[in-house]
């Protein structure tokens, strides 16, 4: 939603694609859930979950903060906002209200052009996309290998720990998407009993050109995602942050990412 400069959508567009666990190991034990049959389980999981029809509707608060950084690691440019989210008959719309502290105004161009899509969602001039939707699929996970580490309590609920890896040999390349997951590695929890990703945690093994490093390149990537479960079932993003760090060009860039919910409540 925020106007960013080419590489930092790519860097942020991408690690959306890379919060999924993946296929291909051994079960941790007798009696135990397999690796394969729990990732198998959070993939039918989400992809029925986008299919029910009865889903609940609420709206939430988001901050979202992004941080430019200098060579020294010294704040150069900061922006925040907050937005105001509905998730209604199954789809979501996120209206801006409020950029680094100040309330938006219809008269301010700049920012209603920041969110334009968003904010022609709420007014009801433009087809609203849906929301919140799952990467979790199977083209998507048979890229990596995964291994069942054990069971942790997160957010009072446990969890399977999972680690995984692209496999090996790499598989085929056919978009800066497929470059970049061929090098992503990391941990990600999945919820015991409803088989939810409750927390991501992702890390870049090697820096990735894009169109052949002429555009640039993505030096660090280093993402984290926590997921809570609201109220009937309802899981939602409620905290991540990132670290890119990577060239745009010949000039070197580093961005910083927050945002975290808050204010959950159902509608109706």
């Amino acid at each position: 939603m925020s106007r960013l400069i080419p590489l930092k959508k790519v860097s942020l567009g991408l690690v959306c694609l890379c919060f999924m666990p993946i296929v291909r190991i051994m079960a941790d034990g007798p009696g135990e859930l397999s690796a394969d049959a729990i990732v198998q389980k959070a993939v039918d999981h989400a992809q029925l979950a986008e299919k029910q029809p009865d889903q609940k509707d609420f709206t939430y608060t988001k901050v979202s903060v992004t941080e430019e950084l200098d060579s020294r690691g010294n704040v150069k440019e900061r922006k925040e906002k907050v937005f105001k989210v509905y998730f209604q008959k199954g789809v979501t719309y996120a209206k801006l209200v409020e950029v680094n502290g100040r309330a938006l105004k219809q008269a301010d161009m700049k920012a209603q052009a920041d969110n334009e899509a968003a904010t022609r969602q709420v007014l009801g001039d433009a087809k609203p996309t849906k929301g919140e939707k799952s990467f979790l699929t199977p083209e998507v996970v048979a890229r990596f290998d995964f291994k069942l580490v054990g069971k942790k309590t997160i957010n009072d609920r446990t969890a399977y720990e999972i680690t995984f890896a692209p496999k090996t040999p790499e598989p085929p390349v056919h978009a800066i998407v497929d470059r970049l997951m061929n090098r992503i590695s990391g941990t990600v929890w999945i919820d015991a009993q409803e088989f939810e990703i409750a927390r991501a945690d992702l890390k870049l093994g090697s820096e990735v050109n894009l169109l052949g490093g002429v555009v640039g390149s993505l030096k660090k990537l280093a993402y984290t995602m926590t997921r809570t479960r609201m109220a009937d079932g309802i899981w939602l993003n409620t905290s991540s942050s990132g670290d890119f760090e990577g060239r745009k060009l010949i000039d070197a860039m580093r961005i910083k990412t927050h945002s975290r919910a808050v204010g959950f409540k159902p509608l109706g």
